[in-house]
């Protein structure tokens, strides 16, 4: 089960961005998400008028491991690791490690 997924709000733990908090827009492979506003890379682009693209500086979101960001705890407003509880019926579900509560997606 993956334990960060796309929706969650997470904080930056290490890096360049670290202390951002930002919602997880996408998983990027097995191990890598895009974070908004997170690991932003500048390409300046030509203009392509067969594509009817205007050139200049395109800002782009790039994959962070997920070993990178924690799931942010809104109860405790810090980042807490997640784990894995499996219900009476079979099902499984995300929980806060440090609390034990239900991760609300």
């Amino acid at each position: 089960m993956k334990k960060i997924l796309k929706g969650d709000e997470v904080i930056v733990i290490t890096g360049a961005d670290k202390g951002r908090r930002a919602k997880v827009l996408a998983r990027s492979g097995a191990e890598h998400l895009i974070v908004e506003g997170v690991n932003v890379a500048k390409r300046h682009t030509r203009p392509n008028p067969m594509a009817n693209q205007p050139g200049g500086v395109v800002s782009k979101e790039l994959p962070i491991h997920q070993s990178n960001v924690a799931i942010f705890n809104p109860a405790s407003g810090r980042g807490d690791r997640v784990g894995v509880r499996v219900l009476d019926d079979g099902k499984k579900v995300r929980v806060f490690r440090s609390s034990g509560e239900e991760i609300k997606v």
